[in-house]
């Protein structure tokens, strides 16, 4: 038996987060680690006691609205966003901390991983969002891809 890396288990554990997902069009998961030891985990879905995408549709998909653009329509609150909020809740610092997340970041996560503290943001899959990348490369974050073996 192979023990797994650290990559391999904190992304494992984010796939896992995002079978949580409510989103119709793309579930992704999101954990903060600092130190090896998990702070915070989200995933996507619309916001806490509202009803679901999967009840409701998706107005992106029905508009057809391409991937990476127009977040704004989105009722869903993002995992990336989710696992900020839910370490700000319950009162932990993820200033210095790692993101293992199963989608590269869209901008409007990316901006609020900058402002969190955010050190390193580590991605299963890409995300077509130009200006995602370019808001992180004006930064010291390190983001890098890791692609699970089985993907």
């Amino acid at each position: 038996m192979n023990r797994p890396s650290n990559d391999e288990y904190f992304m494992e554990m984010a796939m896992l987060v995002s079978t949580r997902s409510t989103c119709i069009r793309r579930k992704v998961g999101a954990v903060i680690v600092k130190d090896k030891r998990v702070l915070s985990t989200g995933y996507n879905g619309s916001p806490k006691g509202t009803r679901h995408c999967e009840d409701l549709g998706c107005i992106r998909e029905q508009l057809h609205v391409p991937s990476g653009t127009r977040h704004e329509l989105c009722r869903g609150v993002h995992a990336e966003q989710n696992a900020v909020v839910q370490a700000a809740y319950f009162g932990v610092s993820v200033d210095g901390a790692s993101i293992y997340t199963t989608t590269f970041p869209c901008s409007m996560c990316s901006k609020i991983l900058i402002n969190a503290g955010i050190k390193e943001i580590i991605y299963n899959d890409g995300y077509p969002d130009e200006l995602s990348r370019s808001l992180l490369d004006e930064t010291n974050i390190i983001v890098r891809e890791y692609r699970l073996k089985d993907q």
